[in-house]
């Protein structure tokens, strides 16, 4: 059984989505700096679970997903029809990501924030949707176009390095050129009732 705190919460070892994110901010550079824009589309997932286990005191749903795996989780303060959820309904959660890139001009200001939130939906039924938006300035510490790869440092410190596929367009960009870097995330998540 996997225990999870919130709807961005996995599984020991499983790579984080924003951890993902940011390689995959590394392998398409290239493009960005031909484009000076870009949006990558990140992963698109829909998990169907059913509710087996529900207590309203501690807030504990307990949910079957289709390959039989059984999952605890805790339901926030801010879902606020947790009591119209019964054993047998079905929950959907649609995630989906996406990354922005954008070079940065000169003397233009870092970046280094996160915002997120919960919104309820307004349908007959429990619905809802929560995001995650973290936006950082990132910069070109290292090219290798024997490779090809790229190394950034984000404000964190930490330094990624990956692989480029596009030899040419990576000839576009060059050490000390800083990213800004927007990481978007949502989880759209609606009941229904069991089908008779």
């Amino acid at each position: 059984m996997t225990t999870m705190a919130g709807p961005f919460q996995q599984k020991e070892g499983d790579m984080k989505p924003r951890t993902a994110a940011f390689l995959a901010m590394a392998m398409f550079i290239a493009t960005v700096a031909a484009a000076q824009i870009k949006t990558l589309p990140g992963d698109s997932i829909t998990v169907t679970a059913t509710v087996t286990a529900i207590d309203q005191t501690t807030r504990h749903v307990t949910l079957k997903k289709s390959d039989g795996e059984v999952i605890t989780t805790t339901a926030s303060p801010e879902i606020k029809r947790l009591a119209e959820i019964k054993v047998g309904d079905t929950i959907t959660a649609k995630y989906s990501e996406n990354l922005i890139l954008r070079v940065m001009k000169p003397g233009e200001a870092a970046v280094n924030s996160a915002t997120g939130g919960v919104s309820a939906g307004t349908g007959a039924r429990p619905s809802g949707t929560v995001t995650a938006q973290r936006s950082i300035t990132a910069t070109i510490t290292a090219i290798d176009p024997a490779v090809p790869s790229i190394t950034l440092s984000g404000p964190d410190k930490k330094v990624y390095t990956t692989k480029v596929a596009d030899r040419e367009a990576l000839k576009q960009v060059k050490v000390g050129d800083r990213l800004d870097v927007t990481f978007a995330a949502a989880v759209l998540v609606s009941v229904d009732s069991p089908k008779k």
